[in-house]
């Protein structure tokens, strides 16, 4: 380890088990030197296993809806009371479509739960930073990361409105990036992850070849969780402090390949 983190303050949010990327960066912020808190909505903390994270972390889980602003308000000022100030960096790892859990495909969306797709997938990424600077929250020079995906420039049939969602996170990343750069100097990105078989990834249809297809596909393969956390980590510390408003692939390279000899050799077989 390098200590890249120490002495920095943050939050962690959407670690369900060992499978979630939030989760893997949670305990690589640890062992970089940071202090944080966890949360997640309530619903997922009855699901995971978020308390156990927290104690090998040596840290609390604090309940919130993201898209409750009053939560999002409790999160901040029992963060603050925890961790002893404000905080270096903020995860936003938050992501949900009724539509694709209930298999409803893009000519069938039923529109209420379209609208909660994005209020829990991006508009809360808004609702953290603009209750975060209305709030005072963050250190000059902070770092704020959301996960994103390719499937907000490319279609990926079965990822269905989270595509739309993806696209809303990257840029409010962008509008509110901006806004933080020049009152504060904060940087806001996003990381557009290799398919991942983390709880949620694994629950989209087809998820098995994409991810056989991706790895066929990208010169360096997928990158694992691991190696996202290593990247995000890298964004949280004082080494990327030029860097914002950016979508950043974490792909091994997927992002460029039109197609690859391994993925031609495949459909000829």
């Amino acid at each position: 380890m390098y200590n890249l983190l120490k002495g920095k303050r943050g939050i962690i949010t959407g670690a369900l088990d060992e499978n979630s990327i939030a989760w893997k960066i949670a305990e690589r912020a640890q062992a970089e030197g940071a202090t944080f808190t966890l949360t997640n909505a309530p619903v997922a903390l009855r699901m995971g296993k978020i308390n156990a994270l927290a104690e090998a972390c040596n840290t609390i889980v604090i309940p919130a809806d993201a898209t409750s602003v009053a939560d999002i308000e409790k999160l901040y000022e029992e963060s603050e009371a925890h961790l002893g100030g404000k905080i270096d960096f903020l995860l936003h790892s938050i992501g949900m479509s009724p539509n694709v859990r209930k298999g409803r495909n893009h000519g069938n969306l039923n529109y209420d739960w379209f609208q909660k797709s994005l209020d829990i997938s991006a508009i809360s990424f808004h609702k953290m930073m603009q209750v975060g600077e209305q709030k005072g929250i963050f250190n000059d020079e902070a770092s704020i990361v959301g996960l994103s995906y390719i499937a907000a420039q490319r279609t990926f049939p079965d990822y269905g409105d989270m595509a739309e969602a993806k696209a809303l996170l990257e840029s409010i990343a962008r509008s509110y990036g901006y806004r933080l750069g020049k009152a504060q100097k904060i940087r806001v990105n996003t990381v557009s992850q290799s398919p991942t078989p983390t709880t949620a990834g694994t629950g989209v249809s087809g998820f098995d070849a994409f991810l056989s297809y991706a790895e066929k596909t990208s010169p360096l393969g997928n990158a694992s969780a691991d190696e996202c956390a290593d990247f995000v980590i890298s964004l949280f510390s004082d080494l990327t402090k030029k860097i914002t408003m950016q979508n950043l692939y974490h792909d091994g390279g997927f992002s460029s390949v039109g197609i690859s000899p391994e993925v031609v050799e495949a459909m000829q077989s």
